[in-house]
């Protein structure tokens, strides 16, 4: 009975008529990425694609994953992320990261990842992925409002017929 529940809203999701014609299309590229599935691409498109972004900057600090500066005196040093915005979207994010890292090897942030993490605790493997996470929403962000593909990125076929 819950997987039948499942079907129906997945379906409802992929099939949903969204107003934006320019979300859809968004979504639509998303999907054509390796390791974005229609659940991501439709949060993201949805929830945080939709809106105008100026640059990179502004896509971080939407997401709440900009670190937060603490000065005081002669101290300076990072307090960790800002943690503003969505904490549902930002955590879907850095689900989408170690997707990325499992389903994308050879691209750029894949390498930097690996090379930046080999040898490395866990512990600093889950510290890093947020960054990857941040990094990731600005390709992700290039890719749909500029056509840039990120490097090294692997792209599915397009499907013929009826898209999810």
């Amino acid at each position: 009975m819950v997987q039948e529940q499942i079907a129906k809203i997945e379906r409802e999701r992929d099939t949903a008529p969204t107003p934006c014609e320019a979300t859809e299309r968004k979504r639509r590229l998303l999907l054509r990425l390796k390791s974005i599935g229609p659940a991501i691409s439709a949060l993201l498109s949805r929830e945080v694609y939709y809106r105008q972004f100026a640059n990179r900057r502004q896509v971080g600090s939407f997401l709440g994953l900009t670190p937060s500066p603490y000065s005081s005196g002669e101290e300076e040093r990072c307090q960790g992320i800002s943690r503003a915005g969505s904490g549902h979207v930002r955590a879907i994010m850095i689900e989408a990261a170690w997707l990325w890292i499992r389903h994308q090897p050879k691209s750029a942030l894949t390498r930097w990842f690996v090379e930046r993490t080999a040898g490395q605790s866990t512990r600093l493997r889950k510290i890093m992925i947020v960054a990857v996470a941040r990094k990731l929403a600005i390709a992700l962000w290039r890719y749909v409002e500029h056509g840039l593909v990120p490097q090294g990125a692997i792209l599915n076929p397009p499907t013929t017929g009826n898209a999810r």
